[in-house]
């Protein structure tokens, strides 16, 4: 996928040329089909900390997901993390019985000052309530 070429400063990594051209190719829709899991809208405060221990105390980020599937999450966050990173994500609403969690970044973006949102994968799938998460959270009329 990279391809390393050395330079007189070092080692320089280009993408792969025929990624490119594939990555070009692919719909947005094929994209959203291609989806495993079910994805649902939810507002569940979360806590995230880096996944390694040595580093966890140094980074912890509030936030609350925008949506939740079996695979992964959508949250919003006050500070960018960082792509490819890993991390613990507590999801602090017990009523859920949602527990905590290890994911790698996939993305991140700003989505106005000081307000990020990031994608996460899943190291292994969670079990959703079966009530739609953060039902329990809003007023019912």
């Amino acid at each position: 996928m990279l391809d390393e070429k050395h330079t007189q400063q070092g080692v320089r990594r280009d993408l792969d040329p025929e990624v490119v051209r594939n990555f070009g190719q692919h719909e947005i829709q094929e994209v959203l089909t291609s989806r495993t899991h079910e994805r649902r809208e939810t507002a569940l405060e979360v806590c995230v900390r880096q996944a390694n221990t040595s580093e966890s105390a140094r980074l912890e980020l509030h936030g609350v997901t925008a949506d939740l599937s079996r695979g992964g999450c959508r949250l919003i966050l006050p500070l960018p993390t960082g792509v490819g990173d890993v991390f613990r994500i507590e999801f602090e609403s017990p009523t859920q019985g949602l527990r905590l969690v290890f994911a790698r970044c996939l993305r991140c973006r700003l989505v106005r000052e000081d307000v990020f949102e990031a994608g996460f994968s899943f190291f292994a799938p969670i079990d959703l309530p079966d009530e739609p998460a953060g039902a329990a959270d809003q007023p019912r009329g």
